[in-house]
């Protein structure tokens, strides 16, 4: 831990700096910098920063965050796009030899995670455990998230990080909710999750259009266990989301591999005490997870094909 309190960036340091190095917050990166010192606190806080951790920070902006968790003995890996952004984090962290910024995109495509932030992770975490501790630029929570949920060898043991409160309010939405969503049921497949603070607009500069919420995301091993073949569990339920204005029953039949009839998605459905008249966002976690096993075991190990109808790929959201 060092001895020396980071520098605090308030909106007017944040404001002074960047006139000196001639940057602006860019909109197209989502830039909107947290400028309530409180709110920097209250995420250490609710990550439980302590040192020794390995932690991944994404879009860290000039490193406020960064500098605040490495001053807590933190191991950090910050991951900024933004070659300006990328040069004063790495200024404000140059005191602690436990803090590292690469500037590069984190993601190689909306489904994986960029090689290079992997590798470095990897080294740095040794095989032990990581959080994700972030202000989440918009435009890259959900992909990130999820590429690191579904992903074994690298899930954090801790995700802390703030993002729009209608994402935030989606990865808790239940049954019956309309912002029940593939995100959602994978989410609460493996983790618990709760929002432990809705932040106004005004805490950010420049300040978004919308209210954001500092998430907190708590990966649970053993509900991982018992979601068993995850790469099955999320094609499952990431198709029948995509046609979600269809009731189940049709997708399903649409979904099953040559030979399966409609009659023996039926069975399989009253098998399992499922309603195949309900439409997906109506289904509860156990029931998604007790469906993705059964289609496993009846289907075995032939890949459901791509319903048809709505159009698009398939999507988290």
């Amino acid at each position: 831990m060092s001895d020396q309190e980071p520098t605090r960036q308030t909106q007017s340091y944040l404001r002074k700096l960047f006139d000196r190095h001639g940057l602006a917050p860019r909109h197209r990166l989502g830039q909107n910098f947290l400028i309530d010192l409180n709110i920097h606190d209250l995420i250490v806080e609710q990550a439980a920063i302590e040192p020794g951790d390995m932690v991944l920070e994404v879009g860290p902006g000039a490193g406020a965050l960064t500098s605040l968790m490495a001053s807590r003995g933190a191991k950090v890996l910050a991951v900024e796009l933004d070659p300006g952004m990328a040069a004063l984090a790495t200024k404000s962290v140059a005191e602690f030899p436990n803090a590292k910024v690469l500037n590069l995109d984190a993601l190689a495509g909306k489904h994986a995670v960029a090689p290079e932030v992997l590798e470095t992770l990897d080294r740095g975490r040794d095989g032990g455990p990581f959080k994700l501790v972030a202000n989440l630029p918009y435009n890259i929570a959900t992909p990130l998230i999820m590429n690191l949920m579904v992903d074994d060898e690298r899930r954090p043991s801790l995700i802390v990080v703030t993002i729009q409160k209608e994402l935030g309010e989606r990865m808790i939405a239940g049954p019956g909710d309309s912002e029940n969503s593939a995100l959602s049921v994978l989410l609460q497949a493996l983790a618990t999750i709760e929002i432990a603070r809705v932040l106004p607009p005004s805490v950010f500069w420049p300040r978004p259009k919308v209210d954001s919420a500092v998430v907190v995301i708590r990966p649970d091993p053993a509900e991982r266990e018992n979601v068993g073949d995850l790469a099955w569990f999320h094609r499952i339920v990431r198709e029948v989301f995509l046609y979600r204005r269809k009731v189940i029953r049709v997708v399903l039949a649409k979904m099953a591999p040559e030979g399966v009839s409609k009659a023996d998605v039926d069975a399989l459905l009253q098998s399992l005490a499922i309603n195949g008249g309900l439409r997906a966002e109506a289904l509860e976690v156990p029931q998604w997870i007790a469906l993705a096993k059964a289609l496993k075991t009846s289907w075995g190990a032939v890949t459901p094909t791509e319903a048809e109808g709505e159009g698009g790929g398939p999507s988290d959201d």
